[in-house]
């Protein structure tokens, strides 16, 4: 009797959770617990950093370790009389959420890892150390790290792959779908967080750029667009360099600093996007000219 398609994946999801514990298991019990024990020494590494590299990877490894692996293997020697996971997967699907955390923290995480082997030659020997042990495979730190990143898309991806061999008529159809739509859920719950993250991180970039003026450092606001623009003075008939920002709610017109020192630009003027009106000019002299006007001002500006 050949085994059923279904079951060969339902059987490659437990291989793969086997292995994926014992990946957690190297990052909690062996590096994490060590890096600890040697932050506690106080020679190499403050104690808070090493809780920031590895996050909250010790409640993943021990909800893996001691409930979802488990439930997969009792699961897997009864799947003769009961052949079914998706309403253990179902169980899984709400506890990925603190996978959130760990992947939004993954960026910082690798930078500090970089930042402190180059601070701290006792730190780097540790972890170097560690590496050279059979278990590690030949692989980085890092490489280690990213696997639980990479955790949710593989779930996603096997449960598709169950879904589509399952029989019409069988009766873990309905409970494999729902898993399926839950495990969606959570992989969009933590790549919104990422970008969420990402649009703070750029945007504090931007406020930093612009000199950190009070009325302008607002976590809501959303940068559109942003780039260089002449002024056209018709007075003079000539142009000058200046700087737009465009947020979700008003327009900078800025000119760029000389001196490089703290902020990159100077807010000569603020508009609100509210009531603010752009128009096409037809200027031979200066062609791609419009010209913006806001409440108390109007500019004439000429694009690249």
């Amino acid at each position: 009797m050949q085994e059923p398609e279904e079951k060969k994946i339902a059987l490659e999801l437990l291989e793969t959770e086997q292995a994926y514990v014992n990946r957690l298991h190297l990052l909690d019990q062996v590096f994490y617990t060590e890096l600890m024990k040697e932050a506690r020494t106080g020679k190499t590494v403050p104690e808070e950093v090493v809780k920031m590299i590895f996050s909250n990877i010790s409640s993943i490894y021990q909800f893996h370790a001691e409930f979802f692996l488990p439930e997969l293997q009792k699961r897997m020697e009864d799947w003769n009389c009961n052949p079914r996971i998706g309403d253990v997967i179902q169980k899984l699907a709400p506890f990925l959420k603190m996978y959130g955390e760990y992947v939004k923290n993954f960026d910082k995480a690798v930078e500090l890892i970089t930042a402190w082997s180059e601070k701290s030659s006792p730190f780097q020997e540790l972890i170097a150390d560690i590496q050279k042990r059979k278990v590690c495979a030949n692989l980085t730190l890092q490489h280690h790290m990213l696997e639980p990143v990479q955790r949710i898309p593989r779930y996603e991806l096997l449960l598709k792959d169950y879904i589509r061999k399952l029989p019409p008529q069988s009766p873990d159809r309905g409970d494999a779908e729902k898993a399926l739509e839950m495990i969606f859920m959570v992989a969009k719950h933590s790549n919104a967080a990422i970008a969420e993250m990402e649009r703070l991180q750029n945007l504090w970039v931007v406020y930093q750029r612009l000199g950190l003026e009070d009325d302008i450092v607002d976590p809501s606001n959303e940068l559109i667009k942003e780039g260089p623009i002449q002024k056209v003075s018709t007075r003079s008939n000539s142009t000058s360099e200046k700087y737009l920002f465009l947020f979700n709610n008003m327009l900078l017109y800025c000119v760029p600093r000389v001196i490089q020192v703290g902020a990159e630009f100077q807010v000569h003027l603020r508009m609100d996007v509210e009531g603010m009106k752009v128009r096409e000019l037809k200027d031979t002299e200066f062609p791609h000219t419009f010209l913006v006007s806001g409440k108390k001002r109007t500019l004439e500006l000429q694009a690249r």
